[in-house]
């Protein structure tokens, strides 16, 4: 049996152990801070029935099937991305880190390249944006031909004010996406989403459309993104 695979059948009981012991340490709910430049969290598996949970809001019943399928098979660790996904959009940031942590240094290249984009959201949303666009930068050049983290350093570079960046990202994640790498998209924020929409609209040439979700963007509750929304809203 190789190393990777003895490390990642002995991990699960521990990390179960450790977010047991976490318990309510990290305050539920996300918050926008007034340093966060969020883009958006990549959940590995999408269509699993555990994905329709999540984006239903049923957190923890998306818990219990990631929780079973890492039981039946603790060396597949997609399942553990999106445990990790689970627990941030319940606003366990830190908890979340740790299992992304253990996808980075134990994962399949693919699980690593989502692990690491989600690493960048996470630092994202707690103000570390250079932290951040590395992870991002990172989880792309695993695998540049992946539409999902052109996305996420898209929205991380408008929201940073680098337009040509932002343009050059969005081209990339639109050219490669046959429609199913937005599917993989998770947003702890309304306004992540509606920031993604806005930069599709505006590459697209439909003013209108790109027009109110700037607005929409503009009056939410994340500042950087706010701000962002002004700037475009005030080109000409």
């Amino acid at each position: 049996m190789s190393n990777r695979s003895t490390r990642s059948r002995r991990w699960p009981l521990a990390a179960f152990a450790a977010l047991a012991a976490c318990g309510g340490a990290v305050d539920p709910g996300l918050a926008a801070r007034a340093d966060a430049v969020p883009a958006a969290a990549i959940l590995a598996a999408p269509a699993a029935p555990a994905a329709a949970l999540l984006r239903a809001g049923q957190t923890a019943a998306a818990r219990s099937r990631y929780e079973a399928a890492l039981a039946a098979d603790p060396v597949r660790l997609a399942p553990l991305d999106d445990l990790a996904v689970s627990y941030y959009l319940d606003g366990h940031v830190e908890t979340a880190i740790r299992l992304l942590d253990e996808v980075v240094a134990h994962g399949a290249p693919r699980e690593q390249q989502v692990a690491l984009a989600d690493l960048g959201e996470l630092h994202a949303v707690q103000g570390y944006a250079t932290a951040a666009q590395a992870y991002l930068q990172a989880a792309r050049d695993l695998d540049a031909g992946r539409a999902e983290p052109h996305y996420a350093l898209a929205l991380l570079d408008d929201a940073r004010g680098d337009d040509a960046g932002a343009r050059a990202e969005l081209g990339d994640a639109l050219r490669l996406d046959d429609g199913t790498a937005r599917a993989a998209l998770a947003f702890g924020f309304d306004e992540e989403r509606v920031h993604l929409d806005a930069l599709v609209a505006e590459q697209a040439g439909d003013r209108a459309a790109a027009a109110a979700a700037w607005r929409t963007l503009a009056a939410g509750r994340v500042p950087a993104l706010a701000a962002a929304a002004a700037r475009h809203l005030a080109a000409p």
